[in-house]
């Protein structure tokens, strides 16, 4: 099939999604991506709003190991865009949602990634499943970004070779998550023993 690919772009004011946008627009696309300055300036790259995004294709352009991970990732990360919103007026909050707040936080921060500077598939999958999984809820939010290059160089060191396994696995079967969990474990330890 000669299907011809097109990507329109579309500004709208002010962060407006409900905005006008042509309707013969959106009727050819498969799906939306809805990309926010704020996001983008906070560091958050590519600056995708997880409410507002909608994708036809999703994890049918994801490898299983990174489907395995992130099959959460967009309702979790849509969820804590909410509940932070909301938190920002309540005083009490349960247990549960400060839970899923900081762990949110924590995701946000692994989804940082620096310019010019791409990840591995691998790299990727240990750092959303870290995440997601509370495997660093024990980590400040400011000392995320310390604490993923620190891990990754212990990684280098002492699993030289897990990040390469999982990208060429291309599947995070379970002995690769115990490795993982094994690993982190591991550095949060000798890291809670300096500290």
């Amino acid at each position: 099939g000669g299907s011809i690919t097109g990507l329109p772009i579309i500004e709208t004011q002010a962060g407006d999604g409900s905005a006008y946008i042509p309707t013969n627009v959106i009727s050819i696309t498969d799906g939306q991506i809805f990309l926010e300055t704020d996001l983008f300036n906070a560091g958050i790259r590519p600056a995708i709003n997880a409410g507002l995004s909608v994708s036809r294709v999703g994890g049918a352009a994801q490898t299983k190991a990174m489907k395995s991970v992130a099959g959460k990732l967009r309702l979790e990360l849509a969820q804590f865009r909410e509940l932070a919103a909301f938190a920002q007026f309540a005083s009490d909050l349960d247990k549960a949602t400060q839970n899923q707040i900081s762990r949110g936080q924590r995701l946000v921060e692994v989804l940082k990634q620096p310019q010019y500077s791409p990840f591995s598939v691998g790299r990727q999958v240990i750092e959303i499943f870290m995440a997601i999984g509370g495997l660093i809820d024990s980590i400040g939010v400011k000392d995320v970004q310390r604490y993923r290059t620190e891990l990754f160089a212990f990684l280098k060191t002492n699993y030289a070779t897990l990040e390469n396994d999982i990208t060429a696995a291309g599947v995070f079967t379970d002995e690769l998550k115990a490795t993982v969990t094994k690993a982190v474990a591991e550095f949060n330890t000798s890291l809670f023993k300096a500290s």
